[in-house]
């Protein structure tokens, strides 16, 4: 099961985007071991010079912010290395894709199962899926798998709140969608505002939870 996370505080605020480029900027800082990694040049390369059509956001930033969340909830080794492998394997067509050269992306088949496993387990509960609660969730037996899912929903829902809230066609299934995960992972407003200071104050957060101010 998920490891228990602090108790309830306010939402992170909604606040105004910096540039693509310093929020890559900020994350490289504090990234050099994981970007030293086989699988995050596999992605690097994949997502070279692609970004997000809505925000512009380089697609890279999603997996740099994650490894953010993934020091912060001291997630393993495997674990992140699995992460940057996960967008290689998710979808079918990317499956497909990678099949061939699987054997590339990686030279630890634990890192590669951790991949596969989080494809299973995410997409069975894709935004699409209605869900009336988090219990529906299924999850899988592995701890690495649900720290990826933490890294993976708390990353895409503060870039939900800062891009899309309220103003895509879908916003408000989004958020039910959002918060039925996080409910699912055992991540709280206060653990939320956490992990997001671990992403826009790299290094801060890091330590213990009483060491942050949430908000």
């Amino acid at each position: 099961m998920p490891r228990p996370r602090a108790s309830q505080e306010a939402t992170p605020a909604k606040h105004s985007a910096p540039s693509p480029a310093r929020r890559a900027s900020i994350s490289n800082d504090y990234l050099g071991a994981e970007r030293a990694t086989q699988e995050y040049a596999a992605i690097a390369s994949h997502y070279a010079g692609r970004h997000a059509e809505r925000s512009g956001v380089p697609y890279i930033v999603h997996i740099d912010e994650g490894l953010l969340v993934l020091r912060a909830i001291q997630a393993s080794d495997r674990a992140r290395r699995a992460f940057c492998l996960h967008p290689l394997v998710q979808a079918d067509d990317d499956l497909a894709a990678s099949y061939p050269g699987l054997g590339r992306l990686t030279s630890d088949p634990l890192v590669l199962a951790l991949a596969l496993e989080y494809r299973h387990i995410a997409n069975a509960t894709l935004s699409t899926r209605h869900i009336d609660d988090p219990a529906d969730i299924p999850l899988g037996p592995l701890t690495d798998v649900h720290d990826m899912l933490r890294a993976d929903k708390v990353q895409n829902y503060k870039d939900f709140l800062r891009y899309h809230h309220g103003t895509h066609p879908r916003s408000a299934a989004l958020e039910t969608y959002f918060r039925r995960w996080l409910a699912r992972l055992d991540i709280d407003d206060r653990e939320l505002a956490r992990l997001v200071r671990a992403i826009e104050h790299p290094g801060i957060a890091e330590g213990s939870q009483d060491d942050i101010t949430a908000g």
